[in-house]
């Protein structure tokens, strides 16, 4: 069911807990602690994505198991981001294993991951499908449940919605339509991190002034705190502030945020 995480904070290089933690990205694509619903590895693929320094986000993505992937220490180690999202994937039956089906998915502005999977894919998500425009469609990443909810997302990010709200909305939007459901999603901007736990483990560290998310915590460290099942975590800094500035964090319900909007 894939194991993610996400930073915001000063500059730091993915590759600190992606690679080289003691439980990091890479061992828990083949050693995760946490599994709920299904899936025992997370071997169909993994991507990372970063915001440069022209405050673009970079991706790199690949079908592959991460520790197959020789080029990766190489082209992380030298960088240095203060927000970025990575993904392991454990694709679900009948779904496609390719470098367009793994998170995160991107635009512009930002980076998007899903944990878990819609029931009743793809039926069950007709009239989540029918709100979105013919040629956002026509874009889609990949047969999927991850990238329709990208889709969806993304189509109300571009129409000025509240990020926050939007994640929030689209966790009831797809619980309305396929119950049962499990929707751990992750949205990253430039200054801005959203994270939802819905049926799968969430944790969140506070720590040397950034914030990082994930879905298995990554070391020891006493500072990690579970998130508890239905609740959101937002990190953000002022937009346009300089990256070493410290993110506010709040932790909130998924239902709160989305009565707010």
């Amino acid at each position: 069911m894939c194991r993610h995480l996400a930073y915001l904070g000063p500059p730091v290089s993915p590759a600190d807990v992606v690679l080289r933690a003691p439980h990091s990205l890479l061992v828990q694509s083949y050693a995760p602690l946490d599994m709920r619903g299904g899936g025992t590895v997370n071997v169909d693929g993994f991507g990372v994505g970063w915001f440069a320094g022209d405050g673009y986000p970079t991706r790199y993505r690949r079908a592959d198991p991460i520790w197959t992937d020789g080029a990766l220490p190489r082209l992380l180690e030298p960088v240095r981001t203060g927000s970025f999202l990575a993904a392991v994937r454990s694709g679900t039956p009948g779904m496609p294993v390719t470098e367009t089906a793994c998170a995160p998915f991107a635009d512009d502005d930002w980076l998007f991951s899903h944990n878990g999977v819609v029931l009743g894919w793809p039926e069950s998500m007709a009239r989540l499908a029918a709100e979105i425009p013919v040629v956002d469609l026509l874009h889609l990443d990949a047969p999927t449940d991850s990238a329709l909810l990208w889709r969806a997302l993304r189509f109300d990010l571009r129409r000025g919605r509240d990020p926050v709200a939007a994640v929030a909305d689209l966790s009831f939007r797809v619980e309305t339509g396929a119950p049962g459901s499990r929707l751990n999603l992750l949205l990253a901007g430039r200054d801005l991190l959203v994270a939802t736990a819905w049926s799968h483990s969430l944790s969140v560290r506070t720590a040397g002034g950034g914030v990082l998310v994930a879905s298995e915590p990554c070391d020891g460290d006493p500072a990690w705190q579970a998130v508890a099942d239905g609740d959101l975590v937002v990190a953000r800094r002022a937009r346009g502030a300089d990256e070493n500035v410290e993110p506010t964090v709040e932790i909130s319900t998924v239902e709160k945020e989305r009565s707010q909007a």
